[in-house]
């Protein structure tokens, strides 16, 4: 018979909403995270026998999220998790782990013109996210965005692919191209150490890049405009070495109008749901070493 071990595992505390506001002065600052903390390290027992002897409970962990919120505040995402996971490898049975964190973005109300100075209104634009882990000693820090709906209504094309006799999709110079684009990038070695890079800077300029490239790239693919992006932002930002995207192809089908007596040149669509075409890629620095700790467990990229 085959022996049955243990593999790879970690255990944690998920999705601990922490808001936590800024009062330092009279212009508030909001940060609202939702935390997810994953331990790994000689907790074996805990999974073969029960014994929990050295286990630092769940609860533990977001009791901790709590009181660093406090005690730390919250700068960034990525700092605030630095910050977290430092903590938790101080514990001897804490050998690594994973830290991870989505930010939902609050805009200020206008009123009268002025932003106001302690009124906020929900944005829907994306999620950042970020994640930090620990693993052999080393740091790795992920920054990113998901679900940053964008559309064009022309500049995009798919013709020249492979026909065969199960092929029905007419070939097309001027449609519309949708998509939600979810994005992680990882950051250079030297960027992990908390102080040393922009992380909000970056995040704003990562996202304007990529839209730009959206709208700026004629496409003859989905995927053409997704290497586009990625090679801007590597581009403009040296802290990265690292960028994947997963982009859903959210198609859109001309209305056939013509039992009803109307031409529709592009101007009517039916928005599809399901089945959807799925584009994952790396765009990374030649020569970049690889790290494939930082994305084990990251679903949805490649």
């Amino acid at each position: 018979m085959n022996e049955i071990v243990l593999g790879p595992n970690q255990y944690g505390k998920a999705e601990v909403r922490v808001v936590r506001v800024h009062r330092e002065t009279e212009v508030h600052q909001i940060r609202d995270l939702n935390v997810t903390s994953f331990l790994r390290g000689d907790f074996a027992e805990t999974f073969l026998t029960g014994d929990n002897s050295k286990v630092l409970a769940t609860d533990t962990q977001k009791n901790t999220v709590y009181a660093f919120a406090k005690k730390y505040g919250i700068s960034s995402p990525e700092e605030f998790l630095l910050t977290l996971g430092r903590h938790f490898l101080s514990y001897p049975e804490v050998h690594g782990g994973r830290w991870l964190a989505e930010s939902y973005p609050w805009e200020r109300i206008t009123v009268e013109g002025r932003p106001h100075e302690h009124s906020f209104v929900r944005s829907t634009q994306e999620i950042r996210t970020a994640a930090v882990t620990s693993q052999d000693g080393a740091e790795y820090v992920l920054g990113g965005f998901k679900d940053l709906t964008v559309l064009k209504s022309t500049g995009s094309e798919f013709t020249g692919f492979p026909r065969d006799e199960y092929t029905t999709l007419p070939e097309t110079t001027d449609r519309i191209m949708a998509t939600d684009i979810s994005a992680r990038w990882l950051y250079q070695d030297d960027a992990a150490q908390a102080g040393s890079v922009d992380f909000d800077a970056v995040f704003a300029q990562v996202k304007q890049i990529v839209l730009e490239q959206f709208a700026a790239v004629h496409s003859l693919s989905l995927q053409q405009t997704l290497y586009a992006a990625g090679s801007a932002v590597l581009e403009a930002v040296p802290q990265i070495e690292d960028i994947r995207f997963a982009m859903p192809n959210n198609h859109h089908y001309v209305v056939d109008l013509t039992p009803f007596g109307l031409e529709n040149p592009n101007e009517v669509f039916e928005a599809g749901v399901l089945p959807y075409g799925l584009m994952n890629a790396s765009v990374t620095r030649a020569g970049a070493q690889p790290k494939p700790a930082a994305w084990q467990w990251i679903p949805g990229f490649v």
